[in-house]
């Protein structure tokens, strides 16, 4: 009688952990423009981990000398405006002439898991996979506005990669695209043809923001709404604040579907950078948002103290339960836990050995 062996013990194959990275390799392998040491550099920038916080720091110090020369743009619109369809054709129309484009693109994230709802690399599906093109799509992690953490840091990453364009898509039309507007040189709100009832829903400081009011999808049967819209949207930025009082906001007709107007963007892009320089107003509003961006990490840490404090935790529940229910006003509350926060560092500044 004969038997049949049994098959091998196989264990299954372990995926290899990939080798962690020094300093200097982050460094070396993001000016060298490579697109997998770049995407590992801001997975670091972006965690919460407190171990990885030094390690970030030093690479961000030590690539600091090589930013700054990108063209920044951030790029906004209402949902179903178009946005990502925009930036994919516009993207490849830069690449076309030469340039190297990374594409910050800000998820909604969701209020369940956190997790990243959209993926813009499937809706930017030209760019996504283009070799001089870096496409990032970021959690917002239910942070303020919905921008990501590290947008400003990641932005800067790009820059040191070689990344001449910078393009900061955002979640829609909202807080967010405060923040945005005053981390980019050139900002661009993308609108869609019907003006009457968009006018009436945007908010008025979006459009004060605005450097450049698109009018998207002005193709086949939309190009006469188009055309009447950038009238009426015309009509309306007559009546407000101008972010800067020596440039005009330009309405262009624009077709992220047919390409129609992209050339015009660049163009204006281009014309609003120049404005910029010649009145003195480039260099100074980096240097503000350089300080802004200090004083919003300074915040953030300082919050991420508070909800770290031991004791802030100890009443942190009682005191939100009593607030929801009415027995003790917010700001009673507030002052309560700020008062525990601060007694807290302070005990915790004098028990430390000098």
């Amino acid at each position: 009688m004969t038997t049949t062996p049994e098959p091998p013990n196989r264990r299954p194959q372990r995926r290899r952990r990939r080798r962690r990275l020094s300093i200097d390799d982050y460094v070396q392998g993001v000016l060298k423009g490579d697109r997998g040491v770049l995407a590992r550099a801001i997975t670091l920038i972006e965690s919460r981990k407190d171990s990885d916080r030094p390690a970030a720091q030093a690479v961000l110090q030590a690539l600091l000398p090589h930013t700054g020369a990108a063209v920044r743009v951030g790029i906004t619109g209402v949902p179903g405006v178009g946005k990502s369809t925009f930036i994919d054709a516009f993207g490849m129309h830069l690449l076309e002439q030469g340039h190297r484009v990374a594409v910050l693109a800000v998820d909604p994230s969701s209020a369940i898991s956190g997790g990243s709802i959209m993926g813009d690399k499937t809706r930017m599906q030209r760019l996504g996979m283009a070799e001089a093109a870096f496409v990032r799509p970021s959690p917002s992690g239910l942070s303020l506005g919905g921008v990501t953490r590290r947008t400003r840091e990641s932005l800067l990453l790009c820059e040191a990669a070689g990344y001449d364009v910078i393009l900061i898509e955002t979640v829609g039309v909202g807080q967010s695209e405060t923040v945005v507007a005053e981390m980019v040189d050139t900002f661009l709100v993308l609108m869609l043809p019907g003006a009457g009832d968009e006018l009436q829903g945007i908010k008025r400081g979006i459009l004060e923001m605005a450097d450049i009011l698109a009018v998207n999808k002005a193709d086949g049967d939309n190009r006469l709404r188009a055309q009447a819209a950038r009238q009426e949207y015309q009509a309306a930025l007559r009546y407000l604040h101008r972010r800067d009082p020596h440039w005009k906001t330009p309405v262009p007709l624009i077709s992220g579907q047919t390409g129609e107007g992209l050339p015009e963007i660049w163009e204006t892009i281009g014309l609003h950078r120049a404005q910029l320089q010649e009145t003195g107003t480039f260099n100074q509003r980096r240097s503000e948002q350089r300080l802004r961006w200090m004083w919003d990490a300074i915040e953030e840490q300082l919050l991420s103290a508070f909800h770290e404090t031991q004791a802030v935790q100890a009443q942190l529940k009682g005191l939100e339960a009593a607030v929801k229910n009415g027995e003790r006003p917010p700001t009673v509350a507030a002052e309560a836990l700020i008062a525990v926060f601060r007694e807290s560092y302070s005990s915790s500044s004098q028990s430390s050995p000098s």
